[in-house]
């Protein structure tokens, strides 16, 4: 039940945000309609939990990140792919947004920084590139990739 309660929370953000542009713009507008304190982002933090201890969020781990794609583009999530990662003070592979990255970052233990953003929504515009890094704690960083591109660069 929960994983359907997920692809449906999912769902509706996707819709709300479909064809907008990767900018700060998004990002503000994330944080006022689905931020940290919102019932939405609650609710989300939740399933990424349940669907942790279900088996069907993050299956799969390396480096100590724990990840995996929960939806393919064309699935609930429109044009988006969505993938959710648990990073614990950990550096992760460097990569590439080639149609940029949305994210909401979701604390677990301690005062976990994503890229040294504190808990809500970013947003990274088409070509940006980094090794996401959790530092001070414990977090759940979920992930939409337009068209679900990403390039992992092996650096």
């Amino acid at each position: 039940m929960s994983q359907q309660q997920f692809n449906a929370l999912v769902g509706k953000l996707a819709d709300s945000i479909a064809g907008l542009s990767l900018d700060q713009t998004l990002e503000d507008r994330l944080n006022a309609d689905f931020g940290a304190g919102s019932d939405d982002f609650q609710a989300l933090s939740r399933l990424c939990a349940e669907g942790e201890a279900e088996g069907w969020l993050m299956s799969r781990e390396a480096g100590g990140i724990k990840f995996g794609r929960a939806l393919k583009p064309g699935a609930e999530a429109g044009t988006f792919s969505v993938d959710v990662v648990r990073m614990k003070d950990v550096r992760g592979p460097h990569h590439i947004h080639t149609t940029g990255e949305i994210g909401a970052i979701m604390p677990l233990e301690g005062d976990p920084r994503f890229d040294g953003k504190p808990e809500g929504w970013y947003v990274y515009g088409p070509g940006s590139q980094h090794h996401p890094t959790v530092t001070g704690g414990d977090a759940y960083i979920l992930y939409l990739l337009p068209e679900g591109a990403i390039e992992f660069t092996g650096q």
